[in-house]
């Protein structure tokens, strides 16, 4: 049975670093939505400035003390726990309106200078208005610049949108004009990068007995293993989407077990699938993405994958703050992710060497 090696150090790669790509290496992004490259809801109706306060309710921690009173253990922002016993106001409150106005008032400054990160003056497709009249990016340019930097270093890749949300429709019918009519002022070279987008929105819909996908003409389940959708994903080209199944998350207490399905072969050294999300978290009992691993070359059974196993290999939790921020964070958290899954696959073929010569 193939395993990963836990790595929870986000940050034990050097970013900076450009790996080489790697010959008949493709990769295939999940990209979530909401909080990850929209600061929207369309949904839950949240603007820019609730979802970015909503967002820092999930990456700010404390505690409840022996009186019973909330008591912060950090003043900055963190997407895990700064110590042991700590808890984000999120979890210990759950969706709060006004965090920032409010219990977290120490955080108000950091959600005004991302607002003025965000602020956008062109009036067209690729902005949204926020609660506060001002005109904030809809699509973080950061995911832009993903795009550009994934082709200026050779590599073949697919982008698939990933959402419980209703937004897939507008965000494809916006990428398709900034690739293919230069519609985005900041990156007026996109269509020179010549990539499709795929505008039929997709559905994934799962049960008790397997998933079932779904794009346009196609239809492709898990009933007879699961290598079938494998496949198929790691098929796709260019840029597409699918909704992902809200209900049978819920149903299952918006736990591992009913997440967004993520298909994971170790075997295959010509595949990389990493899935970026900022609901992804270690605690498996409140996490988004259900990790499936193939057990041996060419199978059709899986097992579920802790979060901490794939965290930083195929799994990134999305620090939105940074992805505001820095322009080339997205492809940052690639890299990383490309480092860590090579040394693994290094080392399993070095324990397999190891093994057959004993």
């Amino acid at each position: 049975m193939a395993e990963f090696r836990e790595n929870s150090d986000q940050d034990n790669v050097d970013s900076r670093t450009v790996p080489e790509p790697q010959c008949g290496t493709k990769l295939v992004l999940h990209i979530d939505l909401n909080n990850t490259i929209l600061i929207s809801d369309a949904v839950t109706g949240q603007g820019t400035v609730a979802a970015l306060d909503y967002f820092l309710t999930t990456v700010t921690w404390g505690r409840m003390n022996a009186r019973g009173k909330w008591e912060w253990l950090s003043d900055s922002p963190s997407l895990l726990p700064p110590c042991d016993g700590a808890v984000s106001y999120y979890s210990q409150f759950g969706r709060t309106t006004g965090f920032t106005s409010a219990a977290g008032r120490r955080f108000r400054q950091i959600l005004d200078e991302h607002l003025d990160l965000l602020l956008w003056p062109e009036d067209r497709e690729l902005s949204v208005k926020g609660e506060d009249g001002r005109l904030y990016h809809w699509i973080l340019p950061s995911f832009f610049q993903l795009l550009r930097d994934l082709v200026q270093e050779g590599r073949v890749f697919a982008i698939l949108f990933r959402t419980f949300g209703s937004d897939l429709p507008r965000v494809l019918k916006a990428v398709f004009r900034a690739l293919n009519e230069g519609a985005h002022p900041l990156f007026p070279d996109l269509p020179d990068l010549n990539l499709n987008v795929n505008m039929a929105a997709g559905k994934i819909r799962c049960n008790r007995t397997g998933v079932v996908l779904s794009r346009a003409e196609d239809r492709v389940s898990t009933h007879g293993g699961e290598r079938g959708l494998y496949q198929y994903l790691s098929s796709v080209q260019g840029l597409g989407g699918f909704k992902d199944h809200f209900e049978w998350w819920a149903s299952n207490t918006f736990s591992i077990r009913g997440g967004k399905p993520l298909w994971v072969d170790p075997f295959d050294q010509t595949i990389q699938h990493i899935f970026i999300d900022d609901n992804i978290r270690h605690n498996d009992e409140d996490t988004i993405i259900h990790p499936k691993v193939f057990l041996e070359p060419g199978g059709a059974d899986t097992r579920t994958a802790s979060t901490s196993e794939l965290y930083d290999i195929t799994l990134v939790q999305t620090d939105l703050l940074r992805a505001i921020s820095e322009p080339s964070y997205f492809t940052q958290r690639v890299h990383v992710c490309l480092e860590n899954y090579d040394r693994n696959l290094q080392q399993a073929a070095e324990n397999s060497s190891t093994t057959a010569g004993v």
